[in-house]
């Protein structure tokens, strides 16, 4: 148990009983959930814990040939629950970790009684009949981009994914963040994500589902919002008025409305 709440630095507060899980998107840490977690203290119990290569997290039980698929990072967030013996959890996800979310909801659907998915994607390249977002040559682009330079790639991609160029301190934020991280597992983290393909993750999970996505998204379109819906059978989607990819720095107080209406919702989402 110590071992694997020490591997993901694992945090919990909060009074309440019922556990809200929250795990960061690409390159970030705990820390990214600072201005939506203490809306919740009061009536939950808040988990927090940085992904393997991410934040504080022990590197050392790294190796290339267990985290080769996202599984792998869902994985972890099941023995995070069974070394805390949670159940009926409630587990938000910010932008890759919505997926991850997905496959560990898939993996043991009694342990989770919501997901909530913020910005996610489950595939970024274009298909037949599917608008991702970015072309392969984009996608090729990027991770050859990341892969000669992680800093400067860091550097130029920061106020992309942000969006809200008014608020450059939020860019210089997820710049550090990505900075920070190590490097090696940012890389193979990377090519997890942006070439991952859980579009049929989708139809079989069965646990309750709030997509929220923002406007002027350029990672995650308003287009793969409307897919991610129309395959998710018991879900919900909402269009935040927040721009960029990370609503839980940008627009925390929209983002956590959108949460509390959710949950205090008793209506069974089709």
């Amino acid at each position: 148990m110590v071992d694997v709440l020490k591997r993901n630095n694992v945090t919990v507060k909060g009074k309440g009983e019922t556990p809200m899980l929250f795990a960061h998107g690409y390159g970030c840490d705990q820390n990214m959930w600072r201005f939506v977690t203490p809306a919740f203290e009061e009536d939950y119990k808040i988990i927090l814990l940085d992904q393997m290569g991410f934040g504080k997290s022990d590197v050392s039980g790294f190796t290339a040939q267990k985290y080769d698929s996202l599984q792998a990072y869902a994985d972890d967030i099941l023995e995070v629950a069974d070394a805390l013996n949670l159940k009926d959890i409630i587990f938000v996800g910010h932008s890759v970790s919505a997926m991850i979310g997905v496959l560990a909801a898939n993996a043991a659907p009694h342990l989770f009684q919501k997901l909530i998915l913020i910005a996610p994607s489950p595939r970024y390249i274009n298909d037949t009949d599917y608008s991702g977002g970015f072309a392969q040559e984009d996608i090729n682009n990027l991770l050859e981009s990341l892969d000669s330079d992680y800093l400067a790639w860091s550097v130029a991609m920061a106020p992309v994914i942000m969006g809200n160029a008014e608020k450059p301190e939020w860019s210089e934020e997820l710049a550090a963040s990505f900075c920070r991280s190590n490097e090696e597992i940012a890389r193979n983290f990377a090519h997890l994500t942006f070439l991952s393909d859980n579009r049929a993750d989708l139809k079989r999970l069965q646990v309750q589902s709030l997509i929220l996505q923002c406007q002027n998204d350029v990672i995650a379109p308003l287009e793969v919002g409307n897919f991610m819906k129309k395959h998710i059978a018991n879900s919900n989607l909402v269009i935040l008025n927040a721009t960029g990819h990370c609503p839980n720095l940008s627009a925390p107080e929209e983002t956590i409305t959108a949460i509390q209406n959710f949950l205090s919702s008793e209506k069974v989402l089709s």
